[in-house]
């Protein structure tokens, strides 16, 4: 398996567009088939260059993480990111998991502070770390491994001192041996268009900043997904869902237009590539990569 900076590396000489897709391990069986023997088919039809499994809050959900990223590299060669987070783990905890991504042959993991189980506020484990640069330092002192990161083009919504703060963090994590950044979802590219232009030409942050986008399946869906992660709905973007209401199947067709617009112009801004929240859905993905002429 690619460390993903190689990747990056490659696909930029090659003057081609990294594509990514995310997925989540499912709370139920029938959603682990329907994930496995589906969704991951379905778009590893598209040829993307790798895809990456999140990591419950509380590490709840680390078992299944590993399986499936064990499961997309074994069993379809496609290059996997394991998601790690600082919650309910100690420094030790933290390495002897290391050690059983090491061991299934995943080179890439996603460094990130992570979200407590049941929300409220972050609280450090003790023997733990407190900030994600905290945990990607210890991760690079391991060895061997490609670290990501996470980028928020609006500000992390618990950052209080605000987005410049926050992206002074991005800074520390990068300084701490990160290798490339995944941005959260955002739906105003030019949150993320300033966003890059500090974080490269003020703070001088040189490795790939990659825009992760989702498309709308629901308004409904799209209002917690916000809600929970502090990204703002447009008002024109809302002003059209509200038209929209309840109409899933006409939501989800604009959702799909929408993101393959934002996606154009992320593409003439030359990004590195596009990281699909695929919300362990393809057909939207699919019709996004082929709009934008990425998908054979």
């Amino acid at each position: 398996m690619q460390f993903i900076r190689d990747i990056y590396a490659a696909r930029r000489a090659g003057g081609r567009p990294v594509i990514s897709f995310e997925f989540f391990p499912p709370k139920t069986d029938e959603g682990d088939r329907n994930l496995l023997e589906k969704t991951i088919p379905a778009l590893l039809q598209t040829k993307p260059d790798y895809c990456s499994v999140t990591y419950g809050a509380g590490g709840s959900t680390r078992d299944k993480t590993l399986m499936i990223v064990d499961r997309i590299q074994g069993q379809h060669g496609l290059t996997a990111v394991a998601h790690l987070t600082c919650v309910c783990a100690t420094q030790e905890q933290i390495g002897d998991l290391l050690s059983r991504i090491r061991a299934l042959g995943v080179k890439n993991v996603l460094a990130l502070r992570g979200d407590p189980p049941g929300g409220g506020e972050f609280q450090v484990t003790p023997g733990g770390f407190e900030f994600s640069s905290q945990l990607v330092r210890f991760i690079r002192e391991q060895g061997g491994f490609c670290i990501g990161v996470a980028g928020f083009p609006e500000g992390h919504i618990a950052c209080k001192e605000g987005k410049y703060a926050d992206w002074a963090h991005l800074k520390e994590k990068v300084e701490a041996g990160a290798d490339f950044v995944l941005t959260q979802l955002f739906f105003d590219n030019a949150d993320f268009h300033q966003f890059r232009d500090h974080v490269t030409r003020k703070l001088g942050v040189s490795v790939p900043i990659v825009p992760g986008v989702v498309s709308i399946l629901s308004g409904a869906q799209i209002k917690r997904f916000t809600a929970m992660c502090g990204a703002t709905i447009p008002a024109p973007l809302a002003t059209r869902l509200e038209a929209l209401g309840d109409d899933d199947a006409a939501v989800a067709e604009f959702g799909i237009e929408y993101a393959t617009r934002q996606c154009e112009d992320l593409l003439r801004a030359g990004v590195p590539g596009i990281h699909f929240y695929t919300l362990n859905k393809a057909h939207a993905t699919v019709r996004i990569l082929k709009n934008l002429g990425l998908a054979e």
